[in-house]
């Protein structure tokens, strides 16, 4: 048993390098693979929820300690308890894949398909419920391993990351509990394996969404500036200065400044000079949009995006917000007492935020952490011809989380069947095709802009049309058949010591 809860958890760890920046996609198959195996072979569903909650420490621990340089180096929390923080935290997550394994070898006795299926629902509800529950953490849900060239990216478009991961589950799970020996069965459970492959290609062909109306020229500005200096009162002139040289060096039809580019409250910054910042967008006919600071008449304070240029000023306002970083949750005052973090008393944005209309573009802006949820970004679908994600990770340092974000973005543009355009403060500055492929990208920790022609689409994907009811229904229904097949099983077992 020990061995296998190891087993498990360095096949949990390795998961890691499915992901950004490494991109070795066929590793989250075998992962996941490894961990079915093992729950073949543990005696009980006691043993499942530690051999799953071993996988998941495992994998969240590779994949996410990057939050330690946010706590510790960033935010001022002592290095201990920051790294028992990382520790509790990952092990909160892990408690998701712990919860399969549990139910997985408690209810494991149909033949392969029934189990192979079994395993695959039930991932796919632990995983929805972890992006749900306590408003979510989707992060390093497995289907963000399989963008291109992945051949499951195909069917992103129709089930998104929850289906994509529910069928790698699917696909993992069969070839671990698979009969080899036995020709029938291997060739069963090839053909089935190969044929998700050669379907998810196949799909990856067909066009969901459409072009509409001319390119745009695009500037996304990289402004890098240090997370340890933005905000010093001392250094403030400086930052201002600089987003406006930035934006005056780079004119476009729209040009984008990164999340909270502007270290302070709107209503805060000196007398005409937003006037200053857009003057010469504005003079060629572009559009500008930074992220900013805005308060409102009752004193809320929002991290939103504010437009200004040719067209009339609009603004977003941030709608899904980062526990213990942008809000405190109920109870948890008390973790601002340990910890540094400026304007964490923010305020949600409405839950329907109609696009940015700029110039012939309807542009979908969200603001960091909220493109990993795909069920929300698809509210301003069909109208948006572009997205455009805003953001700052200069609080987690050179780590995981730049390449993994845009990996998730990525997964959106598949999704959405739209360009995601990001505009980040230290990385990864980009432009996604609908595809998911990414056809420019800043190096991280430069100062500078990248320019790119970009072109709006129209149309809906299946995802945009359904959302995550049609992954959730498919899981649902294969879990279903796995539990049906147990019963089914346990009664035949029955009526023949009975006869």
């Amino acid at each position: 048993m020990v061995r296998l809860v190891v087993l498990a958890a360095l096949a949990g760890g390795a998961s890691v390098f499915a992901f950004a920046p490494f991109g070795i996609f066929p590793l989250a198959f075998a992962s996941l693979a490894v961990l079915a195996g093992s729950l073949q072979r543990v005696p009980g569903a006691r043993g499942g929820f530690l051999t799953g909650f071993a996988w998941g420490f495992g994998a969240f621990l590779a994949g996410v300690s990057w939050l330690y340089v946010a706590l510790h180096r960033y935010g001022g929390m002592p290095m201990p308890l920051a790294g028992f923080a990382i520790a509790l935290f990952c092990a909160y997550l892990a408690l998701f894949p712990a919860l399969v394994g549990g139910l997985f070898v408690r209810w494991r006795r149909g033949g392969p398909f029934r189990q192979a299926a079994l395993f695959a629902g039930l991932w796919v509800g632990a995983e929805a419920l972890r992006g749900w529950l306590f408003t979510g953490f989707p992060w390093l849900s497995i289907g963000y391993s399989q963008t291109p060239p992945s051949p499951l990216a195909g069917f992103a478009p129709l089930i998104g990351v929850y289906g994509v991961g529910g069928l790698l589950a699917f696909a993992a799970a069969l070839a671990a509990v698979a009969p080899w020996r036995r020709l029938r069965g291997a060739a069963a459970a090839g053909l089935a394996i190969v044929g998700l492959g050669v379907a998810g290609f196949g799909l990856a062909q067909v066009a969901w969404t459409r072009p509409v109306g001319e390119p745009v020229e695009v500037a996304l500005i990289q402004t890098n500036i240090e997370q340890g200096l933005k905000w010093r009162p001392e250094r403030l002139a400086d930052w201002l200065q600089t987003n406006v040289r930035l934006a005056r060096e780079h004119k476009a039809d729209l040009v984008v400044l990164p999340e909270t580019t502007l270290p302070l409250l709107a209503d805060r910054l000196p007398e005409g000079y937003l006037d200053e910042l857009a003057r010469d967008v504005r003079a060629a006919g572009g559009n500008l949009v930074l992220g900013v600071f805005l308060r409102d008449a009752q004193g809320g304070i929002y991290n939103a995006a504010l437009s200004l240029g040719a067209s009339p000023s609009q603004t977003y306002a941030k709608r899904h917000l980062v526990p213990f970083g942008e809000y405190s949750p109920p109870l948890f005052e008390w973790f601002y007492d340990l910890v540094d973090i400026p304007m964490a008393d923010q305020t949600r944005g409405a839950p329907d935020q109609a696009p940015m209309k700029l110039g012939e573009q309807r542009v979908a802006v969200n603001v960091c952490y909220e493109d990993l949820f795909g069920r929300e970004l698809i509210r301003s679908l069909p109208d948006a011809t572009l997205m455009l994600n805003i953001s700052n990770l200069a609080w987690y340092g050179d780590s995981f989380a730049q390449p993994q974000h845009l990996q998730i973005a990525r997964m959106r543009a598949l999704e959405t069947g739209r360009p995601m355009l990001r505009s980040t403060n230290t990385g990864m500055t980009a432009v996604v095709r609908p595809d998911g492929s990414v056809s420019g990208v800043l190096p991280p920790f430069t100062q500078g802009a990248l320019r790119v022609p970009v072109q709006g689409y129209e149309g809906l994907t299946p995802y945009a049309r359904w959302g995550d009811r049609a992954a959730m229904l498919l899981a649902l229904v294969a879990a279903g058949a796995g539990i049906l097949g147990t019963r089914g099983q346990t009664a035949g077992r029955l009526k023949t010591v009975s006869s």
